[in-house]
């Protein structure tokens, strides 16, 4: 599908209304509705989650909104913070209409990419906050401007500071009800304790070398945990070769992520790369180890907010080769990770890129012993 209908939607509610932004030179002292513009991936969705605490807790009473991609709004039907989660997608027509009819709003915040402060401002936002930085077009609808901190900070904790005020309460999984199972189509767990392994990630520099993944499988047997593995619908394939043996479970491929909760909740523990089923299982508040490669640790780590929750990253800190400073479309200079794919990886070996080789299987093992050594 297009995003040119969409787009078009959206520049013909903006355009008017950017006519009389001067005219809003004060932001509410209270605003009573809060729409969140973003069209981000899982993992960066749910890192907004420190931003949803701090604006509970500043506005209790605010009716809060977040645009949001379709596929993760089941996750979203217990209202965490007492948000409503509005099914967004700039390729559909209709779900743009029905944010855009969804105002006016007091207040909107544009998370990730500026782009998104053009949706605020057609939804009827009549203070629209973002960070600094980005291209200049996609700043016009703007009032406010928060600057990206001059110190190394994690993204969940940037977030939260496009709203004033002391940082959010630490998270505890309990404020993040679970997405409840269909009556009837309850997912089957394994009656054996089990650890899911989840190889897959939205870029193959990220993935894990087939033969470590089927090494950590033994490794979790001889520890007297069942290996399930998990994985998308384009994993199933990379999956089926890293393990074909019909006694492990695979549910690649089979469930939406709101099943995927359960799975995740029901495990002892998770392993993965960088990727969105990090932070599902830090929301959850599962054990999670992370192989982080091109990705930087303390960026998409738990920083303050998530620094109760039982996840170990597994990483090389000095790897030369992750020197990009760039972070949603905008250059900080204390960031250092890198965006390369597999053609434009500097070190790419074949099936990996060296940031993944370089993590070896016993610190991916000792990382998930600690981590379920220290699980209550």
């Amino acid at each position: 599908m297009s995003r040119l209908p969409g787009r078009i939607q959206i520049f013909a509610r903006a355009l008017p209304r950017l006519a009389l932004k001067p005219l809003r030179r004060k932001a509410a002292h209270a605003p009573r509705r809060v729409l969140i513009a973003q069209h981000l991936l899982l993992g960066d969705t749910l890192l907004l989650t420190a931003l949803l605490a701090k604006l509970r807790a500043q506005f209790p009473r605010a009716q809060i909104s977040l645009a949001c991609p379709k596929a993760i709004v089941p996750l979203f039907a217990g209202r965490p913070f007492g948000v409503d989660a509005l099914p967004f997608d700039p390729r559909d027509a209709m779900s743009v209409k029905n944010v855009l009819h969804s105002g006016p709003y007091d207040l909107g915040i544009v998370a990730g990419d500026n782009r998104y402060s053009w949706l605020a401002l057609g939804a009827g936002c009549r203070w629209i906050v973002a960070h600094a930085g980005d291209t200049a077009w996609k700043n016009w609808p703007l009032n406010e401007r928060v600057p990206y901190p001059d110190r190394p900070a994690a993204w969940a904790d940037i977030a939260a500071s496009l709203v004033p005020g002391p940082a959010p309460s630490l998270y505890r999984p309990e404020d993040w009800p679970e997405p409840p199972q269909a009556e009837g189509a309850e997912l089957p767990l394994p009656a054996q304790p089990y650890i899911v392994l989840h190889p897959g990630a939205s870029t193959a520099v990220k993935r894990w070398p087939v033969a470590r993944w089927r090494e950590l499988a033994h490794h979790v047997e001889a520890l007297g945990y069942l290996p399930v593995w998990s994985g998308g619908p384009s994993e199933v394939e990379l999956i089926r070769e890293i393990d074909a043996d019909p006694n492990h479970p695979n549910f690649a491929g089979r469930l939406n992520l709101g099943e995927l909760w359960h799975l995740l909740g029901g495990a002892k523990a998770v392993v993965c790369p960088d990727t969105g089923i990090a932070h599902l299982a830090r929301v959850i508040g599962v054990p999670a180890v992370t192989l982080f490669g091109p990705g930087n640790a303390l960026i998409h780590g738990a920083g303050r907010y998530w620094s109760n929750a039982p996840f170990v990253p597994v990483t090389i800190d000095d790897m030369p080769c992750r020197n990009q400073p760039g972070i949603f479309k905008r250059e900080v200079s204390w960031v250092r990770r890198c965006d390369r794919n597999t053609a434009t990886c500097v070190a790419w070996h074949g099936d990996h890129a060296e940031c993944m080789g370089r993590l070896t299987v016993d610190s991916v093992c000792g990382a998930l012993q600690n981590v379920l050594a220290a699980a209550p």
